[in-house]
């Protein structure tokens, strides 16, 4: 018994060793051998759960082949923890991925924006509304504002825009909300807040895109400039690591506030750009994060084709 007994200390410490640093699908496997479950009892607890995994699915996960993505496996992977008995978060957390050149985790999820641009799931969503995206306007000034909730969720995104319109006619905006991994668009709210109304609503349920139309109630004429404001509530999600923002034309100045609800702020803030979804990441730099105000911010006097983004850690 006294070698049994070591034997499971070792696997103990090798376990909590991997949690701490991963990767996801090594924590896996050496938590299932932990608790010395065979894949088909894991999958019965899941079921129990409410939760549909394939043993497949469970065999790929813990060999690295896959890793879980669809909502339905980020809800999974949750269960594990509990059915695994491991500390809470403990797995989702590595599913956050370290940044090659800086150390900085940042969402697997959001580079989803690379998984969504090559799904072409965006493009099919942008082409039910049978317009142009940016509706004949030029971004001359944008603002947003992104709350972090209690749960350290994405909880909501504020858009404040100016714009000036290129052609005759334009009368709407077309807004896309990218969800954190597991989020559930058919949950989000889209608020109309200052000089726009809702139109049509789409989204895709795997890839938590949102898309909304924002009507103007007017038609503008080509070199005039109008205000709007709306807000996607989201908070349908786990815990968030960072914020991005894409275009694919230049424009004007942009800002992006970050805001931190009740609870523990992050150990550290830094903001980066990207050329490409699928591009590596550049333009590293930290930022000061306010203890009073509870917020981080980035400034782009002059936005350029590409994505600009914040990313924080959490302790």
């Amino acid at each position: 018994m006294p070698h049994a007994t070591q034997h499971a200390d070792v696997a103990t410490t090798e376990l909590d060793s991997v949690l701490r640093g991963g990767p996801f699908h090594v924590a896996l496997r050496a938590a299932i051998a932990a608790r010395g479950l065979p894949l088909q009892r894991v999958q019965h607890h899941l079921s129990r759960h409410g939760v549909k995994v394939g043993v497949t699915s469970l065999s790929y996960w813990q060999q690295g082949a896959r890793r879980p993505q669809r909502p339905e496996s980020l809800r999974a992977v949750r269960a594990l923890e509990e059915i695994l008995q491991l500390p809470e978060e403990s797995l989702i957390r590595l599913l956050v991925e370290p940044d090659e050149r800086t150390g900085h985790h940042r969402s697997t999820g959001r580079s989803h924006h690379s998984l969504v641009e090559a799904s072409g799931v965006l493009q099919g969503l942008l082409a039910e509304f049978g317009t142009p995206r940016d509706g004949g306007l030029h971004s001359l000034a944008h603002h947003e504002r992104v709350r972090i909730g209690p749960r350290r969720e994405l909880a909501e995104r504020e858009s404040h825009h100016i714009v000036r319109a290129h052609r005759d006619g334009g009368d709407r905006y077309v807004a896309v909300h990218h969800g954190d991994p597991g989020s559930a668009p058919e949950r989000m709210t889209v608020h109309a807040l200052e000089n726009c109304r809702t139109g049509r609503v789409r989204w895709h349920q795997d890839t938590g895109v949102l898309v909304a139309e924002l009507l103007f109630d007017t038609r503008l004429r080509a070199g005039d400039t109008f205000l709007f404001r709306y807000a996607v509530e989201d908070g349908t999600a786990g815990v968030s690591h960072e914020y991005l923002h894409g275009t694919d034309s230049p424009g004007g100045q942009y800002a992006l506030q970050v805001c931190f609800g009740s609870g523990t702020l992050p150990v550290r803030c830094h903001r980066f750009t990207q050329q490409s979804a699928a591009a590596p990441r550049s333009g590293h730099q930290e930022l000061a994060l306010s203890g009073r105000h509870r917020s981080v911010h980035l400034v782009e006097p002059r936005v350029r084709s590409g994505y600009v983004g914040i990313a924080w850690d959490w302790d």
